[in-house]
Parts: C-alpha cells; sequence; structure tokens
C-alpha cells in the first residue's frame, strides 16, 4: 500500500507535451521498468510483452495485446515513483478470502464502498489491458474515504469472527493513520488523494 496524488501519475502517462520535471520523472519509472524486466528474464518469466515496451504502448494510447500482466507492472512502476515508500499489509493465499470477508463486513452494516473487495481489486483509473490471471492486481481507495473506513472498522472489529478480526483491526489502524495524514496534507497545501494497494 501506498499513498499520493493520482493526478500525477495520470498527468505522465497522457501529456502531449511533457515538462521538464515529468521527463525526468517518466526517466525514473523507465529504469524501474527496465530492472523489471530484467528481474523477469533472469526469472524465466515470459509476459507477452516486455515492461518497457506496455509502458510506452500506455503512453500512446495503443496497447499491442488484450491481455498481458506486464501493464499492471508498468502502471505500479509509474504510481511508484510518485507515491510514498510502500507499507506491506501482509500475505494472504487467496483474493476469495477477501470476499468472504466482505460477506461478513455487510452482514454488520458495512457500507459497499467501503468492503476490501470493492477497493483492494478495483482496478487502475485508466483502462489497459486485463493481467490475466488475476496476478498483480491493483485496487484504489479515495483517501478522503478513509477516516470513515477506520471508523466502521474500528466500530466493528471486536465483533466479528476471529478469522477476520486481525485483517480488520490492521485495515482500521492503517486506515485511521491515513486518514491524519490526509488531513494533515491538505492543511499544508498538498493532496495525497489516493490510496493505492497492490497485490503480486
Amino acid at each position: 500500500m501506498s499513498t499520493g496524488d493520482m493526478r500525477d501519475v495520470i498527468r505522465l502517462l497522457t501529456a502531449v507535451e511533457r515538462t521538464e520535471k515529468q521527463e525526468r520523472v517518466l526517466g525514473v519509472v523507465r529504469e524501474r521498468c527496465a530492472r523489471t524486466d530484467a528481474r523477469f528474464r533472469e526469472q524465466h518469466v515470459e509476459l507477452g510483452v516486455t515492461v518497457s515496451r506496455a509502458l510506452d504502448e500506455l503512453i500512446e494510447g495503443t496497447p499491442s495485446v488484450e491481455m498481458s500482466p506486464a501493464y499492471t507492472y508498468a502502471f505500479h512502476e509509474a504510481v511508484a515513483s510518485h507515491f510514498s515508500d510502500t507499507t506491506d499489509l501482509g500475505v494472504w493465499r487467496w483474493p476469495s478470502w477477501f470476499y468472504r470477508m466482505d460477506d461478513e463486513l455487510v452482514r454488520h452494516g458495512v457500507p459497499s464502498d467501503l468492503l476490501p473487495g470493492s477497493f483492494l481489486f478495483s482496478g487502475p483509473p485508466i483502462p489497459m489491458p486485463h493481467p490475466g490471471d488475476g496476478f498483480p492486481s491493483v485496487g484504489i481507495l479515495p483517501a478522503q474515504r478513509a477516516a470513515a473506513l477506520a471508523d466502521v472498522y474500528e466500530a466493528i472489529h471486536q465483533r466479528l469472527s476471529p478469522e477476520y478480526q486481525d485483517t480488520v483491526g490492521k485495515f482500521g489502524g492503517l486506515m485511521r493513520f491515513e486518514a491524519e495524514e490526509f488531513e494533515r496534507a491538505q492543511k499544508l497545501g498538498g493532496c495525497p488523494d489516493t490510496i493505492f494497494f497492490w497485490f503480486s
């Protein structure tokens, strides 16, 4: 998980003419994509399209295939170059576990837009080819919703099945921190408007 201004990422990927700062950032993103490609070559992983090429195609708006995780990796590198350092949420074996947790939270009155399944796997904010088997997966939550999520998760935490208490407690605590950071940033004139989730 990381936080930042998603508008900066979108501007980088869609700018007709980039500023000097955007060109510098794009250079960093290209380096990160090249390192990701090198890692996949070492692991003998074939994505159909290189991550570096996927980045160029996202910028050009002309993906060459309908399905490849390369585009999601490229988008992740663009986000990582703009957003805060990542926070490790933990390890879960199956995404479907979160949908089971959704059912539990619904029974306790959690609104649909604050269910983990609605934001952890919501996908990127721009159209791109599907990653394929579901991984890597990205999700986004508007930072202004962090306080509401923290409120409701903290309120029901102790009433949940033990299977879900740790995860809900962790999410509630993290979102309380993010809500406070969002409020501080706004007072200072900043706008880290998006909480970004990454599963690989």
